[in-house]
């Protein structure tokens, strides 16, 4: 990856896309940092150190502002932007008819229509530059292997809703130079699982734990560098798809 790239990464005040930024930062990158909440995210920036390769936008995915805004903080501070990375999301498990209207709405709204709405407001970007980029999106392999006993329906149909639109934009954007790929990762030990024990569902994956934040940001920095792969949903799964440990 090159030392000046600039990656855009929401949901970036905690757990899986803290780690995303730090790995970019790590590479010589440019990082901008989103999150709802100003102060924990103010709080993340200050962690991550290197300020001068660090700004911070806060606001929520869903509404079309923060996009933009996300982006105008990339030009103005970095001179324009090469990577988005779409983390910001919520998911819980609840049994299907027990799901209420408002919530289905929330999963909606924040997994799919912030996912599309900010990948608008960066693909616009990346076109004006005219140097290509790349889309790194998170799903989840719930939607290619569901699990009777974690009902999530709700949050695995919006989140189906990233895995095709990964597959729509990476042919719709492929003459502009901008890849589209996705990271579908299995239980991961992150603050979405607080107060649960995490480790319980390593038997859910062949390799008989749960992953690390940092081995879902290694698979993010590889699609975001891959310049010959687009299209496609890399399972970092410990092999829960295709078996049990147990």
């Amino acid at each position: 990856m090159s030392r000046t790239n600039t990656a855009v990464v929401t949901g970036s005040s905690s757990g899986i896309g803290l780690d995303i930024a730090r790995a970019f930062l790590a590479e010589g990158g440019n990082v901008v940092l989103n999150g709802r909440e100003s102060e924990r995210l103010a709080k993340a920036a200050a962690a991550l150190g290197h300020p001068e390769r660090v700004v911070a936008v806060p606001g929520g995915i869903g509404e079309a502002a923060t996009g933009r805004a996300l982006v105008a903080a990339a030009v103005e501070r970095f001179g324009g932007v090469d990577v988005l990375v779409n983390n910001a999301g919520t998911f819980a498990p609840k049994p299907f008819t027990e799901v209420t209207e408002e919530e289905l709405d929330g999963y909606l709204y924040g997994n799919l229509r912030g996912t599309y709405l900010t990948t608008q407001a960066v693909v616009r970007q990346l076109r004006a530059q005219g140097r290509g980029g790349a889309i790194v999106n998170i799903g989840t392999v719930l939607v290619d292997h569901a699990i009777a006993g974690f009902p999530a329906s709700a949050p695995v149909v919006s989140k189906g809703g990233v895995h095709t639109l990964t597959t729509s934009l990476a042919a719709e954007l492929a003459a502009d130079g901008i890849r589209v790929n996705l990271v579908a990762p299995g239980v991961v030990r992150s603050p979405l699982h607080a107060g649960a024990d995490v480790d319980s569902f390593g038997g859910l994956h062949l390799l008989n734990r749960v992953a690390e934040v940092s081995e879902i940001s290694q698979a993010v920095l590889y699609l975001a560098g891959a310049e010959f792969v687009t299209g496609h949903a890399l399972r970092v799964d410990g092999g829960h798809v295709i078996g049990r440990a147990l």
